[in-house]
């Protein structure tokens, strides 16, 4: 039997599943990459990383526009003599993935280089131990403060070369809502 459901029935339904579920949506899909391998980046890859930023005052800086603009906040955490981490960058610059991020996140690019720098950035999320690997991403809600990439995932792309771009960018698009 097929049941016809009004529009204002479907809205309502709509409502109440987003608040009961906190009014988390579903995420945004991935745009298509328009490269197929990381040969295909220019090159040179980038050096993301400023050595010498105030970490601290970024990431606060990006908290507040992110809360102003409904985003989310991505945190990228790593060293500019990590090829994954060039790589993530580079790809992230990629016009149809750059677009889209700048549509749903902040970006704080934040130097810890080798592990001992600027690490009060993951602590503020509770990492407190050693960083697994970089790159080391976290994504946080400027509402609430919560990081959403559990602790396993954090360091999900310090094997980033080994992942296709498009994965790279289906990664980053879960995170959006």
């Amino acid at each position: 039997m097929i049941r016809i459901v009004s529009a204002p029935a479907v809205l309502a339904v709509a409502a109440l599943l987003a608040i009961a579920t906190g009014g988390v949506a579903a995420a945004a899909p991935a745009p298509r990459v328009s490269i197929a391998s990381y040969a295909q980046l220019r090159t040179p890859l980038p050096y993301p990383y400023d050595e010498t930023a105030d970490a601290t005052a970024a990431l606060d800086r990006a908290l507040a526009r992110a809360k102003a603009t409904n985003r989310r906040v991505l945190i990228d955490m790593g060293g500019n003599w990590c090829g994954d981490c060039r790589i993530l960058a580079a790809t992230m610059e990629l016009p149809e993935l750059k677009t889209f991020l700048a549509r749903h996140f902040e970006i704080v690019i934040v130097d810890v280089g080798r592990m001992d720098r600027n690490l009060q950035i993951p602590a503020r999320y509770g990492i407190t131990e050693r960083l697994e690997g970089v790159p080391a991403l976290l994504v946080v809600d400027p509402r609430t403060g919560k990081q959403l990439v559990s602790r396993a995932q954090v360091a999900a792309l310090a094997n980033a070369r080994t992942m296709a771009p498009q994965d790279l960018a289906d990664w980053l698009a879960s995170y959006t809502r």
